[in-house]
């Protein structure tokens, strides 16, 4: 990564956020949280809340915008695990009201961010001229089945 791009990231609103994000969450709600929770809710919070400005941090330092799209589209699916997460601690009574407030708010903020990202990303189209640049991987779809067939038994498939 050269300097210029490190100083892009650092320019970057969405990168920023999703930082200021990571830093509010560690310092504020991870104390927060009783002895009990620290190797299970505590760990999945700081792995989502980290997982954000990280992603960002990596599609920024790809070449291609295809490449650069992807980590940003997993980065608000970690702002929502994060918000998921956060709403737990809250309903648990383990943070306030207010302090869960502050965060709902940046999370939406954020992923609002990201998403204008991606809009931008996908227009200026870094690297699209860049051989290789047309081909993509595609996997075919697959429906999602929501109920058994009635001759569906449940115990010969455990």
């Amino acid at each position: 990564m050269t300097t210029d791009n490190i100083q892009g990231l650092e320019t970057l609103e969405a990168w920023k956020r999703a930082k200021d994000s990571d830093v509010k969450v560690c310092r504020e709600v991870l104390p927060l949280l009783p002895t009990e929770e620290k190797w299970s809710l505590s760990q999945q919070i700081r792995r989502a809340v980290q997982s954000a400005p990280a992603n960002i941090a990596k599609g920024h330092g790809r070449f291609n915008y295809q490449e650069t799209i992807r980590p940003c589209h997993i980065a608000s699916g970690s702002l929502a695990e994060t918000y998921a997460h956060v709403t737990a601690a809250r309903e648990l009574v383990y943070s306030p009201e207010i302090l869960y407030t502050g965060l709902r708010k940046q999370v939406e903020d954020l992923v609002r961010i990201i998403d204008g990202y991606i809009v931008y990303i996908k227009r200026a189209k870094i690297g699209a001229n860049e051989p290789g640049a047309d081909h993509a991987v595609r996997d075919e779809t697959a429906s999602y089945v929501t109920d058994y067939p009635e001759d569906y038994d449940a115990s010969e498939n455990q």
